[in-house]
């Protein structure tokens, strides 16, 4: 039976892709607030990201108490995508709508990765925490599209 301290190889390889989410949410985010010329949208962004980098560290930390190695590394669509906002927001000098457009696509990706994930692992040790964070990833996702439809 599969406990947080013993988990199924399965519930590992979800935490380490969501791991791997939240830390390209987190940097796409900060990258996103760096970029935009609008102080309300600049500290939803950067409250996001600080979000998405604790859900990291705990999902970090179930896998380090199962001797597993916690992925690092942003991916390379992730990158991608940083510097395709930094692009649109020099072409469009940081306009709040424009950013506010690519970091709801950022938001739809993790959490649509969530909504996954949650399903491959319905039943696990992890559920209660992953719906957790599903349900606060969701909350954001909500706040930057009404952002968006707002600018």
């Amino acid at each position: 039976m599969e406990t947080k301290l013993s988990l199924e190889p399965k519930t590992i390889d979800a935490l380490q892709q969501l791991v791997e989410a939240n830390s390209d949410s987190a940097d796409t985010l900060r990258e996103a607030a760096d970029k935009v010329e609008h102080a309300a949208v600049e500290n939803v962004f950067r409250g996001v990201a600080a979000t998405r980098t604790a859900h990291a560290r705990e999902l970090k930390s179930y896998l380090r108490v199962n001797d597993e190695t916690p992925t690092e590394d942003s991916s390379l669509t992730s990158q991608a995508h940083r510097h395709w906002i930094a692009l649109r927001s020099a072409i469009n000098s940081g306009d709040p709508r424009v950013v506010l457009i690519e970091a709801e696509r950022a938001e739809s990706k993790i959490k649509d990765t969530y909504e996954t994930l949650l399903i491959d692992t319905a039943g696990s040790a992890m559920n209660d925490v992953l719906m957790g964070q599903f349900r606060q990833v969701k909350k954001h996702h909500d706040l930057i599209r009404e952002l968006r439809n707002a600018a």
